[in-house]
């Protein structure tokens, strides 16, 4: 056994047999024929079943790598832009070196499409597709761990609790990641914190950045990430599907003290973060930080004002955070009629007046402030320029 194994991608030579595990696993068909068949799956399950697994069989004919598997996909992913956004933009492509390796750092809205969505613009743009990092916490059942690791993830420990085995774990981690790109040369993704910012409030931990440092104190800290070309990607979606849940989960942990998820409550988010209305996405990728920090508390720092900066700004981050009443009212923000048309505007407004009387009073304090602070971080960091 290698010693990645556990926690790495497939390669290409295991893909056909994982690609027939999953054509026969039952709870990987139920999945699929509630997705195509909802209506039906309940009373008529086991008849379509079969049909189910024949169609998925010859989907997967012919496909023999991960290139294969990607491209297969890729119509798939084209659907989802055309069904759930009213479209993707990106910019920053050209601050990237087509033949190099990077580390993408991402803040992080949704599970699975803040990484599919890098992926979507970097396929575009004819630039290889980047490792992905999954924590372990969302791969609950072996189907999902199989379709993860077919799509170029691997595994970041977080279920792990005992302190020698967190340190083992995330040196190993390290070594993983530094491993892909400067041996392999594949390019890495991951978030710039751990869980998705829940009230929009997008900041990176520092303890990733001295993870990636932690396999290789021969070099100082400088150098060694200044090899690992880490680009700051700024994601931002214009609605969120999952904001309502976020804000309820954001009042428990308020009025509480914390919250406990429910079994199934992260594959609920992942479809609907898939299958949800988002309105217009955007990518921005950075040019690499190589210099400029002296640590990783500095370097947060940075990619944090960076990302603040680069984030698009829509309507409805001017709407909330003009009603947000924890908003800083020294800074200088325009009203929203001033930076959008008005037709925008009055989209957007009622918009935003129907997820508001979607939301429970008492958890529209959490809604409002998911919206208002990307821009408040964004005209913060740009006051400070």
């Amino acid at each position: 056994m290698g010693s990645f194994d556990n926690i790495r991608p497939y390669n290409d030579d295991e893909v056909v047999a994982v690609l027939q595990r999953l054509s026969t696993d039952p709870d990987f068909l139920n999945v699929i024929l509630r997705y195509r068949y909802p209506a039906l799956a309940n009373s008529l399950g086991w008849l379509l079943r079969p049909l189910v697994a024949w169609r998925l069989r010859k989907e997967i004919a012919g496909i023999s790598n991960i290139a294969d598997l990607q491209a297969r996909v890729a119509p798939y992913v084209e659907h989802s832009v055309r069904k759930a956004t009213d479209g993707i933009s990106f910019t920053g492509i050209d601050n990237l070196d087509p033949d190099g390796v990077h580390l993408y750092l991402a803040n992080h809205r949704d599970i699975v499409m803040d990484p599919a969505y890098v992926n979507y613009a970097l396929y575009q743009a004819g630039i290889a597709t980047p490792r992905l990092a999954i924590g372990d916490n969302l791969l609950q059942k072996p189907f999902i761990s199989d379709l993860m690791r077919l799509n170029k993830s691997f595994i970041v420990p977080r279920s792990v609790t005992g302190r020698r085995e967190k340190l083992e774990a995330f040196q190993q981690l390290s070594s993983y990641i530094n491993h892909s790109m400067l041996n392999e040369h594949s390019s890495v993704w991951i978030a710039q914190a751990e869980g998705r910012a829940k009230d929009g409030d997008d900041r990176t931990d520092s303890a990733i950045l001295k993870m990636l440092h932690m396999s290789q104190r021969q070099l100082d800290f400088v150098p060694a990430i200044a090899r690992l070309n880490l680009t700051p990607v700024a994601i931002s979606y214009e609605y969120d599907p999952c904001d309502l849940d976020k804000a309820r989960e954001l009042y428990i942990l308020a009025t509480t003290g914390s919250y406990e998820k429910q079994p199934g409550e992260d594959d609920a988010s992942i479809a609907k973060g898939i299958t949800g209305y988002k309105g217009r996405v955007h990518v921005h990728f950075d040019a690499p930080l190589t210099s400029g920090f002296a640590d990783a508390r500095e370097l947060a720092n940075r990619v944090d004002h960076l990302i603040w900066q680069d984030y698009r700004l829509f309507p409805v981050n001017y709407l909330a955070w003009h009603q947000w009443n924890k908003r800083d009212t020294s800074l200088s923000v325009p009203a929203v009629e001033d930076v959008f048309s008005t037709a925008e505007v009055e989209s957007a407004r009622t918009f935003w007046l129907q997820r508001l009387q979607q939301c429970p009073a008492e958890h529209q304090p959490y809604l409002v402030m998911q919206y208002a602070n990307p821009l408040q971080n964004q005209y913060r960091s740009l006051a400070a320029l």
